[in-house]
């Protein structure tokens, strides 16, 4: 037979281990509910500063004071943000709309979009698995696919991403895979045209034929190499 106190030790063990339990599981629903104000307060960290040095752009050109002055806090706030993102997600995985909020999305594909390629690549599989769960929109998908070709120097698929070259001063779409078939390849993800999407987003006219043209010299020149 078990001595009436090593039950009451037992017991208590019993006890004191189910506490903690319950402490932790409490601990980690109250973080869990925090999520959305914290991905608030990383949004206006990571796009504020984005918006004035895209103002700065405008009114004083990409090698203007004012726009290394917000180009540098913006740098500064990304390296806080990306630490920020990467425990969520490592944690909790891709959160749901309730926890994230309206703007959840935004802000974490933002904040993946604005990192290295490293960082968007190792968090690849969570966001497809993300859109087949119907967690994240499938654009989001698609412009971190985009940007990791482009990161790479290979054509991107859906002419999300865009390029300041400084020979002309201006900005123009990437080279894009097949850019006769881009729409088809956009609708079959239920992404509008190319053309009204570049238009609305970047005040960028899409040309086929110029773009037919740049991919050639694209393959060309990498065919060289």
């Amino acid at each position: 037979m078990i001595p009436t106190y090593m039950k009451y030790v037992t017991l208590y063990f019993l006890l004191f281990f189910s506490f903690c339990l319950s402490q932790e599981v409490s601990n980690e629903v109250i973080a869990y509910k925090d999520i959305k104000a914290e991905l608030d307060t990383i949004w206006g960290m990571e796009q504020t500063p984005i918006r004035q040095r895209d103002a700065a752009r405008r009114k004083h050109g990409i090698d203007s004071e004012q726009f290394q002055k917000y180009q540098k806090i913006y740098k500064k706030n990304h390296a806080i943000n990306e630490k920020k993102v990467k425990e969520i997600l490592d944690t909790y995985g891709w959160p749901t709309q309730e926890t994230r909020g309206e703007r959840g999305n935004w802000t974490l594909c933002n904040v993946l979009q604005h990192s290295d390629n490293t960082v968007r690549i190792h968090y690849l599989p969570m966001m497809k698995q993300a859109v087949k769960d119907g967690r994240l929109e499938a654009r989001f998908l698609v412009r971190a696919e985009d940007r990791i070709a482009t990161e790479k120097g290979e054509l991107q698929l859906y002419g999300g991403q865009m390029k300041y070259y400084p020979e002309t001063k201006s900005f123009n779409v990437w080279p894009v895979y097949d850019p006769a078939n881009i729409d088809k390849r956009r609708a079959a993800l239920g992404l509008e045209p190319i053309a009204p999407f570049l238009k609305r987003r970047f005040d960028f006219d899409w040309n086929l034929e110029e773009q037919l043209k740049r991919t050639a010299e694209f393959e060309q020149e990498k065919n060289k190499n």
